[in-house]
Formats: C-alpha cells, structure tokens, sequence
C-alpha cells in the first residue's frame, strides 16, 4: 500500500469523505498536468479540456471507491489517459463527427501546455517557432504508449513503476524500452538542430 502520509494521497483521502476543499485543491494542482496529458492524446485543444473536467468529475464520482493503493497521480492519470483514449477509439469508429471540431490552431501549441516536457530537450534552450513546430511534429508522430510516458516522466516526477501502472500495467523493462525508443526516435528525428547539446538552426 502507498504511504498514507503522501501529501496528495491524504488530499484524496478527505475527497473520499466528502470534503471539497480537499478537491479543489487537488483540482488546481493537478489540472495543469491533465490537460498536457490529454492534449498531446488528442491535439483538439477544445476537447482536451473537456476531457480535463471529465477526469475531475470522475475522481469525484468515484472517490468514495477510492484506494490508496498505489500514488494518487497513478489513479489519476489512468482516468485522464483512459478518457483520452476512448476519445482517439471515438473519432476513429466516427470520423465525420470531428471533421467540424478541427481547427488549425488546434496544431499549435496552447500557451498553457508545458512546452519542455521531453528529456532531450534542453530545459535552457530557447526554442525558436521552426524548431518548436518542428518538436510538436516529431511528438505526435510517436505511437500513444511512447507520448504518454515521456510526457509523464516530466510530469510530477512521475516514476518508472507509476507509468508501468497508468500504461495498463506493463512490466518496468518494457517501460524503460518504451522511454528509450521514444527518446531515441526525437533525437533522430530533430537531430539536425542538436549541435554539441545545443538546439540551433541548421
């Protein structure tokens, strides 16, 4: 069982008896690091907002089924991934019904997602808008498994053993594979503008 005196465990704990303060505060720690979840699962930033509340109207529609079991961010981000994911499967039984929702803004980066989030990435560098068009790209060409896990790995120092949990509950071994395929895949692909760890035009 995960400690019980993990500050975000003892926040769910008081959601479980009811207690909305508790998840309020959980909402405005968390909300950020859902809707960059869910938004690098969809690109639809409209959607993924949704998507974002949804989660947190599920953790209060569950709570009383709540367990700490595992670290509260592991519960968490298996709802928002799973809702994410149920969206991707929607789209993709009906096409049609997301031809209307895109928008070319939808490709860009929203200016409340994290933007430095992979670890190839220099946290110093200043990424000018070629290159961060170009990073944008390089992400939503990885498969979902590799997006979400070097996603997470930024996120809240999410740990090798949590994503192995959010991800269906893989094998660490196959997580590290994961983490390092992706990594080697951004690197190859925006590798023209890596010179000796810095990110440069070409």
């Amino acid at each position: 069982m995960a400690d019980k005196i993990d500050p975000d465990i003892a926040l769910m704990l008081r959601v479980k008896e009811g207690d909305l303060s508790a998840y309020e505060a959980l909402v405005e720690k968390f909300k950020q690091p859902v809707m960059n979840l869910v938004y690098r699962l969809i690109h639809d930033l409209d959607e993924a907002e949704d998507i974002a509340q949804n989660t947190f109207v599920q953790v209060w529609k569950t709570r009383e089924r709540y367990e700490p079991n595992s670290k509260f961010t592991t519960w968490l981000f298996t709802i928002a991934r799973n809702l994410g994911l149920n969206e991707i499967r929607r789209r993709t039984r009906h096409p049609a019904d997301s031809l209307d929702e895109t928008h070319p803004d939808n490709d860009l980066q929203p200016r409340h997602v994290v933007e430095d989030f992979t670890s190839p990435i220099p946290a110093e560098a200043a990424l000018n808008d070629e290159l961060h068009a170009r990073v944008e790209e390089a992400i939503r060409d990885l498969p979902e498994k590799q997006r979400t896990a070097l996603l997470l790995c930024r996120e809240g120092g999410v740990s090798y053993e949590e994503i192995a949990e959010v991800l269906g509950g893989i094998s660490l071994t196959a997580v590290k594979s994961i983490i390092f395929r992706g990594r080697a895949v951004l690197k190859a692909r925006l590798k023209p503008y890596l010179k000796s760890g810095d990110w440069q035009k070409k």
